[in-house]
């Protein structure tokens, strides 16, 4: 087996910058997504929700980062364009959402998706002993599940 200059398996990388790839461009639309709810919530919930939104946007432009320097460590290309976004994208796209348990819905039902990605990514990751993928992946899922139980219990939902 032909393996990298990381001693990973090529053809397996390969795979693996795809579907990193894949979840950096639903990490671009999850933080639009953010920016459009911290822009346009409204209601007697404005103050805590602009503050949440914002510090979630801030923490995806971070993972995004994350994600596409992985992208280059792997041997990849990171996705950069919109129109790349919205081809790998797997999120609903929120438009106009000014509600407060509209907004929070949405959020939770992107982590959701994110996290389903991420665990493809960390199964296949481990398959290859891809220690830094999946490193990365496991925190995000922490900080994630973690974030769902958290919006749901705003939301007075059961996990």
């Amino acid at each position: 087996m032909k393996t990298n200059t990381l001693g990973l398996p090529i053809k397996e990388t390969e795979k693996l910058i795809e579907d990193l790839n894949t979840l950096l461009s639903n990490f671009q639309v999850y933080y639009q997504n953010l920016r459009g709810l911290h822009w346009n919530i409204r209601g007697k919930r404005f103050f805590d929700l602009h503050l949440k939104f914002e510090e979630l946007y801030n923490d995806s432009q971070v993972k995004i980062d994350m994600i596409a320097e992985r992208v280059l460590t792997l041997g990849g290309t990171p996705l950069h364009t919109f129109s790349d976004y919205l081809e790998h994208n797997r999120l609903k796209i929120g438009k106009n959402i000014s509600k407060d348990v509209e907004a929070v819905q949405l959020v939770i039902e992107s982590l959701t998706d994110l996290l389903k990605v991420e665990r493809e990514i960390l199964n296949a990751s481990d398959a290859i002993d891809d220690e830094g993928t999946n490193s990365m992946m496991s925190d995000f899922i922490k900080e994630q599940e973690k974030t769902i139980w958290m919006l749901k219990a705003w939301m007075e939902e059961e996990i």
